[in-house]
């Protein structure tokens, strides 16, 4: 932020392609995993088990937690998360990756001008221009 100040938000954007090389094993632990939670309505346990079986990035959603993984991080707490997973049946392991294609080359660009702006502003402040960029959480 321009004005020298941070925010306590941060929001954590993470793409990840997994190879599931052994469909049995994932689903074997995602069921497992489902059934050691306490915290699981029997209903939805059950629902949820039936997902499993049927879709092996289901059960991978089951088994990578979000929630867990900030948890463990000193000095954090998670304000709120979502994710999801979906086969990937156009993915060519062997392509080169391309930031576009994810939807990140925008992001990157848009990024980089706020940069900009955030710099210009600063040299406007520093002269005495009074020139307030844009705000942003970072």
């Amino acid at each position: 932020m321009s004005n020298g100040e941070t925010s306590r938000f941060v929001r954590l954007h993470i793409d990840l392609v997994v190879e599931i090389t052994d469909t049995g094993r994932l689903t074997a632990a995602a069921l497992d995993h489902l059934d050691g939670d306490p915290t699981l309505p029997e209903e939805e346990r059950a629902q949820s088990r039936v997902t499993v079986r049927e879709d092996p990035a289901e059960a991978l959603a089951h088994l990578l937690d979000p929630v867990h993984l900030v948890t463990t991080v000193p000095g954090t707490e998670l304000a709120q998360a979502s994710w999801s997973s979906e086969e990937m049946t156009d993915y060519d392991p062997d392509a080169e990756w391309d930031a576009a294609e994810w939807g990140l080359a925008d992001e990157a660009v848009d990024a980089d001008e706020a940069d900009e702006a955030d710099e210009t502003a600063a040299a406007g402040d520093a002269a005495g221009a009074g020139v307030v960029g844009p705000h942003r959480t970072r």
